[in-house]
């Protein structure tokens, strides 16, 4: 009966109007310094959405999902959030849900906005598990980290101690919780180093990490393999088949939606360089490729340009 209703509570949800982010909208839980107040995606499964938009003082850092598993054993949250506030707000609002302690804590990437509230939860004695290689990120990283989040966040960042996980994983440690079998992933290069997947195939459910993108234009990095994310994507993530996902960011959806906006778009954006590159374009043509079935995507003006720049230096000697 649990799994039964589990599928009619997806069917409704896929078929229920969207419901859009945008940039434009104001904070949508005044007095809690989190974005979005959690909601219940699915039974046990509940995420605070972010912000579709850069991070600015108005949204504290909190632009990327940070979600939790409520597992009947104990609680398993993803993300810690972009600072110590983040992450002492989210456990306010799961202490709100349920009395089952938190146990562990999962870093979706090495980037700020899923480590930076580390130091909270480790200060609470909980285990926090990021992959081998976002640790070392995220290590790299630490002094611009805490810097760009005081210049944004302001006294928000009080109390924030960069703090990188405190265990590691290089390929996959499944986790058995109360009513949940959950496979902590990393299927390949995608987005950033160490990007994390977690997977539970008893729900049919993805908690995808910044593998997977939804309504804002994703950030292309330099460094970053487009075509080795499209192969991951295509060899390891659409043969799990989720039936429902939470993307890095944008809304709970399904395995199309993000298709289109995540795999889709760098094989589009791929596309238009290549033909660049063989009429001989160079580099400052390169931004001004025509990228505008995208363009209302959030923060599309200030990415899309940056990203193929990005994409030219990447493929002009491959």
């Amino acid at each position: 009966m649990k799994n039964l209703f589990i599928a009619s509570a997806l069917v409704a949800l896929l078929n229920a109007a969207p419901v859009f982010a945008s940039e434009d909208i104001p904070d949508q839980y005044p007095g809690s310094v989190l974005y979005s107040k959690p909601y219940e995606v699915i039974p046990g499964i509940w995420s605070a959405l972010g912000a579709t938009a850069p991070p600015t003082y108005e949204n504290a850092g909190h632009n990327n999902n940070l979600s939790f598993i409520v597992t009947g054993e104990g609680v398993v949250v993803v993300n810690s959030g972009a600072s110590y506030k983040l992450a002492e707000a989210l456990h306010n609002e799961i202490k709100a849900v349920t009395d089952e302690p938190v146990k562990l804590v999962i870093n979706e990437n090495g980037q700020n906005h899923a480590m930076l509230g580390n130091n909270y939860w480790i200060a609470q004695g909980v285990p926090v598990l990021g992959h081998v290689d976002a640790a070392a990120e995220f290590e790299h990283g630490i002094g611009s980290a805490l810097a760009g989040l005081q210049r944004y966040a302001k006294e928000n960042a009080e109390g924030t101690d960069p703090m990188g996980p405190t265990e590691t994983f290089e390929d996959e440690r499944v986790i058995t919780m109360g009513d949940f079998e959950i496979h902590v992933m990393h299927l390949g290069p995608a987005h950033s180093p160490g990007d994390t997947q977690v997977w539970m195939p008893k729900q049919g459910f993805m908690i995808a990490g910044d593998i997977a993108f939804s309504e804002r234009m994703m950030p292309i990095f330099s460094g970053t393999c487009t075509s080795c994310w499209i192969d991951t994507w295509e060899t390891k993530f659409m043969p799990l088949n989720p039936t429902f996902i939470i993307p890095g960011h944008g809304h709970p959806t399904n395995l199309a939606q993000v298709t289109r906006y995540t795999r889709d778009y760098l094989v589009y954006l791929r596309g238009k360089i290549s033909d660049h590159i063989d009429e001989g374009g160079d580099l400052a043509g390169a931004y001004y490729v025509d990228q505008s079935p995208y363009e209302h995507l959030d923060t599309f003006e200030e990415l899309a340009t940056k990203n193929a720049g990005v994409v030219y230096e990447e493929m002009e000697f491959e």
